[in-house]
């Protein structure tokens, strides 16, 4: 379907372009952009006026549970909700039943998306068999089946020398390998940030030390090998300055931040809403502040959903059993446009967080708007005022503690590869 999309307000951080103007698609790619342009012969026209056009909105850190768990969410519904909350790609973290740690369940997860055929999966492989940390996985066989990235996300590698021998193979393959930094001996059975909170709640704590301790074990491996590093789902002060600090250094070292970590504290935690309950845990007010800090002058290098689906018999039980996770890819963008609105984040940064970002992290297609890119497009309300309702979610879970919130911003058009994924306003006129 060829498309003119005129008088938007376009922004596309990757290109340095912020204006309104009109963007052809033609073929399934980015025709042209620019302000005045001629509509090419069949192609339909649509009108964005007031409405902010950036590239699609990109999320490297996802739990879509399939194969195994598909009674929490599956890759049909987890890219349906994903293109509602103006995702057009989405990285699968390989925590699934059994792991993403062969081809097969790699070329399983590409064959059911490619059937779904709304967003863009892209997998990510295990580090090690069956997430056990005790012996690699074929990383060469894994990108080639199409894993981006490896990762024993949701478990962290705790062998030092197995994270040095991942690091080596994925060097060798040109992949990133992404941690979820935390030392298990450390954070032991914490199930909130360990302080006065926690204490008051009468909860067991992680120390902000399981996460850092962890991140600077990593570090001095990366140094080691020269491999390229990602931290998952940053969430203290500490964690920051050791990712600082590495960069400076020139090692090659990215990180993400979830949309719930920059917006809520641990004080969400002393209701006992099992939905605050997340690994790693919600922080104080002082890392917060330095998360937000840090996401503004480019530490951060971007926004991750992080989005763990979990049914209610993971969830609605006391807040030590239940299990780690919230939804959040149809509030991700709500939540980082709270923050612009709030001032504590410009717009441009924040599109530049949630696209150009992620596609530069694990060197992704995508994330910008330049002539011949992939025509994946999400236009934005900036206007719109909603309030997040589980009945309307399209996530098969709705384990979010941001159900009730009031947020402002959001999706109302989404394009994969030129095609029409999302159009709850009927943009898009057959």
């Amino acid at each position: 379907m060829d498309l003119l999309l005129r008088r938007a307000r376009i922004l596309d951080p990757a290109s340095d372009f912020d204006q309104e103007a009109d963007l052809s698609v033609r073929d399934g790619v980015v025709a042209a952009v620019g302000a005045g342009l001629d509509a090419p012969t069949g192609a339909r026209e649509v009108d964005c006026s007031g409405l902010l056009l950036t590239p699609g909105l990109i999320d490297i850190h996802a739990h879509v549970r399939e194969p195994g768990e598909e009674y929490k969410e599956d890759i049909a519904s987890a890219s349906a909700a994903a293109v509602a909350g103006g995702f057009t790609t989405v990285c699968t973290m390989p925590n699934t039943k059994p792991p993403n740690d062969r081809r097969a369940v790699t070329e399983l997860i590409l064959r059911r998306a490619s059937e779904v055929a709304l967003c863009r999966i892209q997998p990510i492989g295990a580090i090690s068999v069956g997430l056990e940390g005790e012996a690699l996985t074929e990383v060469g066989d894994l990108k080639d089946a199409g894993c981006v990235a490896i990762s024993d996300d949701g478990r962290p590698v705790m062998n030092a020398s197995i994270m040095r021998r991942a690091l080596e193979y994925a060097r060798g393959f040109g992949m990133p390998v992404i941690q979820h930094a935390e030392d298990l001996s450390l954070s032991g059975d914490g199930a909130m940030n360990e302080g006065a909170v926690a204490t008051r709640a009468g909860l067991r704590g992680q120390p902000t030390q399981a996460e850092e301790a962890m991140v600077a074990r990593d570090l001095t491996l990366v140094e080691l090998t020269g491999a390229r590093y990602h931290v998952a789902h940053v969430s203290s002060a500490g964690t920051i300055r050791l990712v600082r600090e590495a960069k400076a250094r020139g090692l090659s070292v990215t990180c993400e931040v979830t949309p719930h970590h920059l917006v809520l504290t641990d004080e969400a935690c002393a209701g006992y809403d099992t939905c605050t309950k997340v690994s790693p845990p919600l922080r104080s007010r002082d890392d917060r502040m330095e998360l937000r800090a840090a996401l503004r002058d480019g530490t951060i290098d971007c926004i991750a959903t992080d989005h763990a689906p979990h049914s209610s018999i993971e969830k609605d039980v006391e807040f030590d059993y239940a299990a780690f996770g919230m939804t959040g890819l149809e509030t991700a963008l709500g939540l980082v446009l709270k923050l612009v609105d709030d001032g504590e984040l410009d717009l441009r940064r924040a599109v530049e967080a949630l696209t150009s970002g992620p596609a530069a992290v694990l060197g992704l297609p995508g994330g910008t708007l330049r002539e011949g890119a992939p025509a994946d497009i999400t236009v934005i309300d900036l206007n719109e005022k909603w309030q997040v309702e589980a009945s309307a979610m399209r996530s098969r879970s709705q384990n979010s503690p941001f159900v009730g919130w009031q947020l402002g911003g959001r999706a109302v058009l989404t394009l994969v590869g030129g095609q029409v994924v999302f159009d709850p306003r009927k943009m898009v006129t057959e």
